[in-house]
C-alpha cells in the first residue's frame, strides 16, 4: 500500500470521492455534500485555519493504483483539548477504508506522526476540522437507518478497525427520535398552564433575522458556552449562523421561551435536509441548486416531513422550573400543523446526563450511536472518559 499526502486536485478528487464508492451498494447511505467537505480543508473559508492546520492522505493499493482508503489530521490551537497542558489533544477525521485492519492502521499511525510531531499527546477521532454540529464521531449503532444531515454513515467494521487499533471510548453521541403525535406527559400541560403569564413562547421569524441572531447568541452563551469543549460564540458568529441556516430554515421549528424581554430557553430545529439531499446529488453546484429547489418544495409540501433537533438549551436561572416543558407544548402543536410527523435529536453526549433525562421525560428513544475515540500516545498513561456535565 501507498500513503499519499492530498496536494494536488486528482488526489483531492479521489479522497471526495471515495466514501460513495465505498458505500455504493448500501440503499439508506446518504452521503455529505461534497462542497461541503471541500469547505473543511479550504484555508480560504474554514475559519479554524487561522490558528490551526490540518492534513489528509489517501491510501492506495501499490499494484491497482485503487484508492483503498483515507483521513484527515488537523489541529485547532484554540481548541480546549488542543489548550489542554496536561493532555495536548489533536483530531483525526474523514476515516474511510476498506476493512482491512494493516490499511487502517497506516492511516492512523500517519494522523498520530502527524500530531505527536506538532506536541500532542493524544488524537480524538472521528471528529471535524469545525465545529461538533456535523462530521464528528463513529457510528456503532443503528446502521439500518438513513444518516441525517450533517452525520456520517459507517459500517460495522469501523468500530472494530479503530478499537483493534487502541482506540478508545471516550463519549458517546446519541441520535433520539419520537414520532409529533404522541403525545407528552400530562405534566407538560400543567407546565404550560402554570407558566402562561410569567413566560411567552414563540417561533422566530424569518423577517427578523437580527432578533433570531440576538436570541440565540444570548441562550447559546448562557446555557451552553460553560461545558467543557464549548467555546463563547459571538454575536457576528452567530449572525452567519442564522444567515446561512437561511435558505433551509423553516421558523415554525424555531422555538423560544422569554422571560419578560429577555430569551431564556430555546429549542432549534431544521427539516431534515438528507431527505431532500438524497434526490439532488453529492455536488450542490448549478444543476444540484436547480434540483434542490424541486426537491425542497416537494418536501415542503409532504404531510410526513421529518424534523430534526439542531440544539436545545435552558439559561442557568431558569433551569428547573419546568420552562423547557412549557416550551414543547406550544412548540408539539406548531409541528403538527406544519406537517412534521418525526422528529430526531442529534448529538445527545453521553456525558450530559440532565439532557438524557429530557429526552426520556418526552418519550423519546435512542436509535442511532455515535462514538468519539481518544487514542493516547503514552500507551502506559491511564485513560480516562469525558468528564460528566455536573
Amino acid at each position: 500500500m501507498l500513503l499519499l499526502e492530498v496536494t494536488n486536485a486528482r488526489l483531492a478528487r479521489q479522497f471526495i470521492e471515495l466514501p460513495a464508492r465505498l458505500h455504493k451498494d448500501v440503499p439508506h447511505y446518504i452521503g455529505p455534500l461534497e462542497n461541503e467537505v471541500e469547505v473543511v480543508f479550504d484555508p480560504v473559508k474554514n475559519p479554524k485555519f487561522t490558528n490551526g492546520e490540518a492534513i489528509r492522505w489517501v491510501l492506495t493499493d501499490a499494484g491497482t493504483g485503487e484508492v483503498v482508503g483515507r483521513v484527515a489530521a488537523f489541529l485547532n490551537r484554540d481548541a480546549v483539548d488542543v489548550q489542554n497542558a496536561d493532555l495536548p489533544t489533536g483530531g483525526l477525521g474523514f476515516f474511510e477504508c476498506i476493512d482491512d485492519q494493516a490499511a487502517a492502521n497506516e492511516l492512523f499511525d500517519a494522523g498520530r506522526k502527524w500530531l505527536l510531531a506538532r506536541g500532542m499527546q493524544a488524537m480524538d477521532g472521528p471528529i471535524n476540522f469545525g465545529e461538533r454540529d456535523r462530521f464528528w464521531g463513529l457510528l456503532i449503532d443503528g446502521y439500518d437507518l438513513e444518516p441525517n444531515y450533517g452525520m456520517f454513515w459507517h459500517p460495522p467494521y469501523y468500530r472494530q478497525l479503530f478499537e483493534t487499533y487502541g482506540f478508545q471510548l471516550y463519549f458517546k453521541q446519541y441520535t433520539c427520535y419520537r414520532t409529533t403525535e404522541a403525545p407528552l406527559h400530562p405534566s407538560f400541560a400543567k407546565r404550560a398552564e402554570e407558566h402562561a403569564g410569567a413566560y411567552r413562547f414563540e417561533h422566530a421569524r424569518k423577517q427578523n433575522p437580527e432578533r433570531l441572531a440576538q436570541d440565540f447568541h444570548h441562550v447559546y452563551n448562557l446555557a451552553w458556552a460553560r461545558h467543557s469543549g464549548v467555546k463563547h460564540m459571538t454575536l457576528d458568529q452567530a449572525r452567519r449562523i442564522v444567515r446561512e441556516m437561511k435558505p433551509v430554515l423553516d421558523e415554525r421549528l424555531l422555538w423560544f421561551a422569554y422571560h419578560g424581554q429577555e430569551p431564556v430557553a430555546f429549542f432549534i430545529s431544521l427539516p431534515e435536509l438528507n431527505q431532500i439531499f438524497k434526490h439532488v446529488g453529492r455536488r450542490l453546484n448549478l444543476w444540484g441548486k436547480l434540483r434542490f429547489v424541486v426537491a425542497q418544495w416537494r418536501f415542503m409540501r409532504r404531510p410526513d416531513k421529518k424534523m430534526f433537533g439542531i440544539i436545545y438549551g435552558v439559561v442557568p436561572e431558569h433551569q428547573g422550573k419546568g420552562v423547557d416543558a412549557a416550551m414543547l407544548v406550544y412548540a408539539r402543536q406548531a409541528f403538527i400543523d406544519a406537517g412534521y410527523a418525526d422528529l430526531e435529536m442529534n448529538w445527545i453526549g453521553d456525558f450530559n446526563p440532565r439532557m438524557l433525562v429530557t429526552i426520556r421525560s418526552i418519550g423519546a428513544k435512542i436509535i442511532k450511536t455515535h462514538a468519539t475515540y481518544r487514542y493516547l500516545f503514552d500507551r502506559e498513561r491511564p485513560f480516562e472518559r469525558m468528564p460528566i456535565i455536573r
